[in-house]
C-alpha cells in the first residue's frame, strides 16, 4: 500500500478517459506514473518495509508462468494486467501494487521529476531497444511529446545524432535544445538516412513518413497503444529489409535499467506541477496541446 505522493499524467490516461481504449472494468481510478512512500506490506512480502519509496507503472502484474513471462518478456503475456486499465491506478490519495513490480526510485530524483520516468520514460526507452539504434547511430524521432523528450536525452548520451520530426515549432525548439541534430516536419527529409525511427504521434501517416526516412535495413518502432491505421502504401517503401516494429507495454528489466540510466545522465523532466484534484483540467490540457512539460499531479 502507498501513499502517493505524484502522478504522471499520461496520454495512455487521456485515451483510457476518452474512451479511445475500451474499458475493461468501471469504475477504475486512473492514473498509472506513480511515486510514493510505502504505507504497509503484504504478510509475504519481502524486499519492501513501511517508508521505502516506491513507483508504479503501466505494467501491473503477469502470470510469470508463460513463455514469455520465462523469458523476462512479460510484456507479452497474455495474461498481463495494466495499472488504470485493469486495477485502480494513481489519481487517489493511496494506491496499491503487487510488490514484483514496483520499482525503487533512484535518489537522484524527486517524486515530481520522477513520475513522468515511468510510463514516457520507460516506453521511449524499449522504443530505442525495438529499434535497435546503436551508439552513434542517426535516429529519427517522430512527434515530440512528453516520452520523446526523454528518449531523445538517452540517445544524445549515447552518441546519436538525432532527427525530430513534429508539426509544432515550440516542439522543434525543444527538441534543438535538448541535442537534436536536425528538426522539420513530418514530411521533411532528414539530412542523410536514418538508421532507426520511432514514431509517438498516433497517426499512421506519421509511420509511412518515419518509414520513408530510414536507409537500408532500418527500423521503425511505433511507440503507440492506440494507432489510427496506416494507409495504404508502395512495397518500395518495405524494400530493401526495412522494418516495421510496434511496442507493446515494457519488460522489468526495461523499467530497472531505465532508471538507473536516468539518473546516471542524468535524464531531466520538465514538469507541469498540479494538485490532485486538477486531474481533469490536466487531461484537457494534455488533450487541447497546452502542457509545457508533463502535468504532474
Amino acid at each position: 500500500l502507498l501513499r502517493v505522493a505524484a502522478r504522471a499524467v499520461c496520454r495512455t490516461a487521456l485515451q483510457l478517459v476518452a474512451g479511445d481504449l475500451p474499458a475493461r472494468r468501471l469504475p477504475t481510478i486512473p492514473g498509472h506514473q506513480v511515486v510514493g512512500r510505502v504505507e504497509a506490506v503484504g504478510a509475504d512480502v519481502d524486499g519492501w518495509a513501511p517508508g521505502d519509496r516506491a513507483a508504479i507503472g503501466w505494467l501491473a502484474s503477469a502470470c510469470g508462468r508463460c513463455a514469455a513471462c520465462r523469458a523476462e518478456r512479460e510484456n507479452l503475456c497474455e495474461d498481463a494486467r495494466f495499472t488504470a486499465w485493469d486495477r485502480d491506478g494513481g489519481f487517489a490519495e493511496l494506491a496499491t501494487v503487487d510488490a514484483a513490480f514496483a520499482f525503487p526510485v533512484p535518489d537522484g530524483f524527486g517524486d515530481l521529476a520522477a513520475a513522468p520516468l515511468l510510463c514516457g520514460g520507460v516506453i521511449g526507452y524499449r522504443s530505442l531497444l525495438v529499434a535497435g539504434i546503436r551508439p552513434g547511430g542517426h535516429l529519427g524521432l517522430y512527434g515530440f511529446g512528453a516520452s520523446a523528450s526523454l528518449a531523445i536525452q538517452v540517445a544524445v548520451h549515447w552518441g546519436c545524432a538525432v532527427h525530430a520530426a513534429t508539426r509544432s515549432e515550440r516542439e522543434r525548439e525543444r527538441a534543438r535544445r535538448l541535442g537534436a541534430t536536425s528538426v522539420g516536419g513530418y514530411d521533411d527529409p532528414p539530412p542523410a538516412p536514418l538508421d532507426a525511427a520511432i514514431t509517438f504521434a498516433p497517426a499512421g501517416s506519421v509511420v509511412l513518413a518515419a518509414l520513408r526516412a530510414v536507409g537500408r535495413g532500418g527500423t521503425v518502432a511505433i511507440n503507440a497503444i492506440h494507432l489510427d491505421g496506416i494507409p495504404a502504401f508502395q512495397y518500395d517503401d518495405l524494400w530493401w529489409e526495412r522494418g516495421l516494429r510496434s511496442v507493446a507495454n515494457y519488460t522489468r528489466r526495461d523499467a530497472r535499467e531505465l532508471l538507473a540510466l536516468a539518473a546516471e545522465i542524468p535524464v531531466r523532466t520538465e514538469v507541469d506541477v498540479l494538485p490532485l484534484a486538477a486531474g481533469p483540467d490536466a487531461l484537457r490540457r494534455l488533450a487541447d496541446g497546452t502542457l509545457d512539460g508533463t502535468a504532474v499531479l
